[in-house]
């Protein structure tokens, strides 16, 4: 039988839904809180007074009369929390600082290649503490930190259970936390990236996020959250066999999706520059233009197998992902083109956010954790 919830209970249900309203949509009044949630105006009213008192929102006006009296106009007071992600890869970090509203106040890469030593941890620390000095960030409102880590993260054990890029396995995340001044929290890189892109999103209910960097992951983005799997290994669409007894994947298997559609498969012809691939393929490049051709092909199949089991959007993020936008057309005819049913729009899409995916989508879980107990 299910438990029916307290006061307590609905009452910060309500404040919840109202905040998060209020965060999406910039400037509102109580009336429009009241139609758009469904809740009466008194209840919507005493909750936007409580989150005025607790210096969560604010009036900043009023909205323009549309016949009557004005109403107020209420905001987020969007400095008042603000949250830091940390993105872990083989030879960068990329640091992150965003606020309550999920705006990127600042965001650096840096040239850090990875190890599993103290002193890597050490100087992680100090980049992020430069990084937030740099921001003027105020850390008595710093929620903490957001760390994306490539491989399984294990949020039951609370360890990164394992990471063959990085080379490591069984890390506590306590072992990792011990080097910063602030809370931690952690989330896999692709799940960190799928977070970004539908945490905050009105039109996206559900989608599988694409991966593609210096490895290929996945993850499913589903109504208000994210689909772990049993072992935290939902998603890991790299290790997909996609040509059986094909290429050699980094993992020790063959035919893997990773060993075709990694970031490193375009960016090594360019000198390990992937931006430089997508300019020479711009100019036409015929030994480009054939490499893109491949990897496409290869993805198409990856999309096509995915969409057929979930029937949902599948968003291309990552590396890659940033630069797919002008290609979307011609990757679209090739799922079609495997595809058995007609669709009636592209389920394809590009990602929203071309960098520092990971990082904020880190950051936002952090955010959220905040939100979910106002």
């Amino acid at each position: 039988m299910k438990r029916q919830s307290t006061n307590i209970e609905v009452k910060k249900n309500n404040r919840n839904i109202i905040f998060r309203y209020i965060c999406q949509h910039g400037v509102v009044s109580n009336p429009d809180i009241s139609y758009a949630v469904k809740m009466s105006l008194p209840t919507v009213t005493q909750n936007t007074k409580e989150l005025i008192e607790r210096g969560l929102i604010e009036e900043t006006g009023e909205l323009e009369s549309t016949g009557g009296r004005r109403a107020k106009a209420l905001s987020v007071a969007a400095n008042v929390r603000l949250a830091a992600g940390l993105d872990i890869t083989k030879n960068h970090i990329g640091l992150l600082l965003t606020n309550i509203t999920g705006e990127i106040l600042k965001y650096n890469r840096i040239f850090l290649p990875f190890a599993d030593e103290d002193d890597y941890y050490v100087t992680v620390n100090g980049k992020l503490e430069e990084f937030l000095d740099e921001a003027c960030a105020d850390r008595e409102k710093l929620l903490g930190i957001g760390i994306s880590f490539p491989g399984i993260v294990d949020l039951d054990r609370e360890m990164v259970v394992h990471s063959h890029i990085l080379g490591v396995d069984s890390v506590p995340f306590a072992s990792i936390s011990r080097f910063f001044a602030y809370p931690c929290y952690f989330l896999n890189d692709a799940n960190a990236g799928a977070y970004a892109e539908g945490i905050r999103s009105e039109s996206m209910e559900r989608f599988f996020y694409i991966s593609l960097s210096n490895t290929v992951g996945g993850a499913i983005f589903n109504d208000s959250g994210l689909v772990q799997g049993t072992g935290f290994r939902c998603g890991e669409v790299g290790h997909m066999t996609v040509i059986p007894d094909g290429e050699p994947c980094y993992c020790g298997k063959l035919g893997c999706l990773d060993a075709y559609c990694a970031a490193s498969y375009l960016s090594d012809a360019a000198s390990g520059k992937l931006e430089q691939f997508f300019v020479r393929l711009r100019q036409g490049d015929e030994e480009f233009g054939k490499l893109w051709e491949g990897y496409t092909d290869y993805l198409a199949i990856a999309i096509n197998n995915i969409h057929m089991i979930l029937d949902c959007d599948i968003v291309l993020g990552g590396y890659v992902g940033s630069y797919v936008e002008e290609h979307m057309q011609e990757i679209w005819e090739k799922v079609s083109a495997r595809s058995i049913f007609t669709e009636g729009r592209t389920f394809v899409k590009s990602c929203n956010y071309k960098t520092g995916a990971a990082a904020l989508g880190a950051a936002l879980r952090v955010i959220e954790l905040f939100i979910e107990e106002i």
